[in-house]
């Protein structure tokens, strides 16, 4: 086997063995377990939403190809200590898709996608039952802990509006934003108790989600967006100063932020 020949799923399943292989294996890959390579898998998830975000589909290809390869290495580890193996991970979700889509795959039919929405949530409920999870009524069932916080919070909130627990539309939730934003500002001024400012930024935050969710945005997309303009328009400050002679570092806040304006407007039409 070697780098360049068109390669098969069993190639990849085969190299993450050898690597794995406590004789002449990657030490490197050997350290490894689950919890150290959580982390790696988190981040190759993010990159591939970054290449389909950038629209770059050579650089997807690979970085879907990054995010197989960590579920290889989960899978590897798992055979390792008699768990599962790949074999497993793929029956799983098969026969998951197949259990969850009847419609397709059975006889059963929805009037409408909401329809079919709330069947979804209605099997999930069940196949948590079956697995014996301790019975829970409430509409906020079944949201994983495990998720990033700002899609927890966006979870939460869809749930809790299926039972009409929802503002009717953004301008209630604008209001509530700008009423959140005045109680950190007030904490602020009250000394700056952390464990106060703690859980009123986290209003703050979780209201933004709430915001995005009103406004159909996605709200990872659009941070991503926000972090893909402030480092354009940063690294053009940088490049206007160094321009000019005198990096940025070495000016004080206001000729830094003549540069940012100057930044900005050379920005405008994607702004």
């Amino acid at each position: 086997m070697s780098a360049g020949e068109r390669h098969s799923l069993d190639d990849l399943l085969a190299i993450m063995a050898r690597l794995r292989d406590p004789a002449g294996g990657c030490p490197w890959d050997l350290k490894q377990d689950f919890s150290t390579i959580a982390p790696y898998t988190i981040e190759e998830a993010y990159e591939v939403a970054d290449a389909i975000d950038r629209k770059d589909w050579h650089d997807l290809r690979d970085e879907l190809g990054d995010l197989l390869l960590q579920v290889v290495f989960h899978a590897q580890m798992a055979k390792e200590s008699g768990l599962f193996d790949f074999a497993d991970v793929a029956h799983a979700i098969s026969d998951k898709m197949i259990r969850r889509h009847p419609h397709v795959f059975g006889d059963e039919s929805y009037a409408d996608l909401d329809a079919q929405t709330a069947a979804w949530e209605d099997i999930k409920a069940a196949e948590r039952k079956a697995k014996g999870e301790q019975h829970d009524d409430s509409a906020l069932a079944g949201v994983s802990r495990g998720l990033p916080e700002w899609k927890r919070a966006l979870k939460l909130q869809q749930r809790a509006a299926k039972v009409g627990f929802d503002w009717p539309d953004e301008q209630p939730v604008l209001d509530k934003l700008l009423e959140e934003v005045e109680e950190v500002r007030a904490e602020f001024a009250d000394g700056r108790d952390a464990d106060r400012l703690q859980d009123e930024i986290g209003d703050v935050l979780f209201v933004v989600v709430n915001v995005a969710r009103h406004a159909g945005v996605d709200f990872s997309q659009a941070l991503r967006h926000a972090n893909a303009k402030f480092e354009r328009r940063f690294r053009r400050m940088e490049h206007l100063a160094q321009a000019e002679g005198r990096p940025l570092g070495e000016r004080d806040l206001a000729d830094q932020e003549a540069l940012w304006l100057q930044a900005k407007r050379m920005d405008a039409p994607s702004s």
